[in-house]
């Protein structure tokens, strides 16, 4: 089997708290690579997202991957936040721009990720492991699909060892997408990020949201099981198995499941892999 990641949410209540545990207890079993911890808009979930990092270490002995991200950090702040983790043995780090929440005034000393990660670099040499993100079917603020391949080899060079992709159905699209930076020059692996199915309603949300695409087939069976959890979950699972067997045979080094801090659905595909 590939290697496999998960992805967490840090937690802001005793309940959360209790979930994470859960989820994390129960992935641990399926041996990933790493998991990683995303990153509050604005700084907003900061001290959530380093106290998350350390408990998935400590308590779950789980190799970690902070998000970090541009938006509302100065330069000290992001170097002291790099400090806490090269200090704590963290090896690896997922930089992103992020999105400028409303209210938010300026968006910090970064406007880019290229520029991030170039920071760390100066500022860390080659302690950590730098993921960036990618989006197989165009960042959503993208000018045009030229324009974001460009922004895309920019984070690169500046430094970053691999990607992990945006969430997507579409197979064909990450495989264009890899072919088109492959033609760039990029060769570090690209990871595709993968959401599995378990509530439809939501998933249109994160979707329209984030530029992501639900194909119409997917979205119409979907809408015609209404209430029925049970179909959603099944169908769901089968869906993103097959989308998931056809990465890998056409080459993905590896598999990223966004987990929602919860564990069936992504059990639920993984299951079908075996």
């Amino acid at each position: 089997m590939p290697a496999i990641s998960f992805e967490f949410f840090p937690p802001k209540t005793d309940e959360q708290r209790a979930q994470l545990d859960k989820a994390a207890k129960e992935l641990k079993g399926l041996k990933p690579e790493y998991v990683s911890v995303t990153f509050g808009a604005g700084g907003s979930t900061l001290s959530y997202t380093s106290e998350t990092v350390a408990r998935l270490h400590r308590q779950h002995g789980l190799e970690v991957a902070p998000h970090l991200s541009c938006m509302g950090g100065t330069r000290k702040e992001i170097a002291d936040l790099l400090d806490i983790y090269r200090a704590a043995g963290y090896r690896r780090i997922v930089a992103l721009r992020g999105d400028l929440p409303s209210g938010m005034a300026s968006p910090g000393d970064f406007r880019y990720a290229a520029e991030l990660v170039r920071f760390i670099r100066e500022h860390c040499g080659e302690h950590f492991h730098i993921e960036v993100a990618a989006y197989p079917e165009m960042h959503p603020q993208a000018e045009d699909v030229h324009a974001d391949l460009k922004h895309f080899k920019a984070k690169i060079d500046a430094g970053a060892n691999g990607a992990i992709t945006q969430y997507f159905f579409n197979a064909d699209a990450y495989f264009r997408f890899v072919d088109d930076v492959r033609r760039l020059g990029v060769s570090v692996p690209i990871v595709p990020g993968i959401m599995p199915i378990s509530n439809y309603a939501q998933l249109k949300r994160f979707s329209d949201a984030c530029g992501a695409e639900i194909p119409r087939w997917i979205a119409k069976r979907m809408q015609a099981y209404y209430d029925d959890v049970e179909s959603i979950r099944a169908m769901g699972a089968e869906v993103v198995a097959q989308l998931c067997r056809r990465l890998l045979e056409g080459g993905a080094p590896g598999l990223h499941f966004y987990t929602l801090n919860r564990t069936k659905a992504t059990r639920a595909v993984l299951d079908q892999l075996h």
